[in-house]
């Protein structure tokens, strides 16, 4: 078949999970919907405890804020259109609607890559050089740091965009995803020039996600190393509950998406239909886990939330009583 160079489709039709049968549309909708529910309603909870109690006004918890923040625009971003293929049949989303979906899944996903490693220099500072650490972290810094990956990451994030859509796209339309992402995209466009936009795109993805890995995987490394030399044990345990959250957060992460790139880098091919999964499950499940790994494990947050709770308690008994 031969391809023109200018693009003649208008919209793109996402298939969800292509092998679903149709019987489980309903059940599949009503998921995602709680889904959404729970990451909108769970980050956002967590962002206004960190946002009203003036004790959390740390360097630390600002950075779980931003982390939430990414969370909370990524599942508004991408889970709406797919429940509605699932409960109205709405498969169509315009060419400019799908590309403006691609440009924040891959903005989000560096930023929170960014934020992670944000998050580990936080611990490594705090563990090796604890005087240090009220000078360079500091909630301005840490503003400055969060705020710039955000808007130096969306400028990049244009110009990845603006690449892809120097493609022309001629005959196919049908995206095998839940939403609009560059691989799925691309893999439609027609031309010589598909293979390089996607090399350029890769690298930059791996910069994005391998670089701050790198440091985070070092960060990490070096503090279990310096709780090992640890001699006294409750010293020992303040570390490790301090960073468990950190480092388990990161897992999650990043943990199944090198798992993605690994199969494929070693030629093991996984189904579509898993592949949509898969994705769906590291882009999303973290996103759900997070807030309660916050509240429970993070104790300044589990403590203002205690006392937060016990003072209403107090104040509704008081007022009770006065009625009397």
């Amino acid at each position: 078949m031969k391809y023109t160079n200018i693009t003649t489709i208008k919209d793109f039709i996402i298939t969800g999970f292509p092998g679903l049968p149709p019987k489980y549309y309903g059940p599949v909708s009503a998921l995602l919907l709680f889904v959404l529910l729970a990451i909108v309603i769970g980050n956002a909870f967590i962002s206004a405890v960190i946002l009203f109690e003036r004790t959390l006004h740390k360097p630390t918890y600002m950075i779980f804020f931003h982390l939430a923040m990414t969370d909370i625009i990524f599942s508004t971003v991408t889970l709406p259109k797919v429940i509605a293929r699932y409960w109205w049949n709405d498969m169509i989303t315009s060419f400019g609607a799908c590309f403006t979906q691609m440009y924040f899944v891959h903005a989000l996903g560096a930023i929170h890559s960014l934020i992670l490693l944000i998050m580990a220099l936080d611990r490594f500072v705090a563990i090796w050089l604890p005087f240090r650490y009220p000078i360079t972290f500091t909630n301005k810094t840490v503003s400055i740091a969060c705020s710039t990956c955000w808007i130096v990451t969306f400028i990049r994030m244009t110009g990845v965009v603006l690449h892809a859509l120097t493609l022309p796209y001629c005959d196919q339309n049908v995206i095998l995803q839940c939403y609009c992402d560059h691989i799925s995209i691309t893999k439609l466009g027609c031309g010589d020039s598909v293979a390089y936009v996607n090399t350029v795109a890769l690298g930059m993805a791996m910069l994005g996600l391998l670089g701050p890995l790198t440091f985070i995987i070092f960060s990490y490394f070096s503090i279990i190393i310096a709780v090992l030399k640890m001699t006294a044990t409750e010293r020992r345990y303040k570390v490790l509950s301090t960073c468990a959250p950190q480092i388990f957060i990161t897992c999650l992460y990043y943990v199944p998406r090198c798992f993605v790139y690994l199969a494929n880098h070693l030629g093991y091919r996984v189904g579509t239909d898993a592949r949509v999964v898969i994705t769906m499950m590291y882009s999303l499940v973290p996103a759900i886990v997070n807030p309660v790994i916050y509240c429970f494990k993070t104790k300044d947050i589990k403590e203002a939330l205690i006392q937060r709770f016990k003072s209403r308690k107090v104040s509704t008994f008081v007022s009770k009583e006065n009625s009397k």
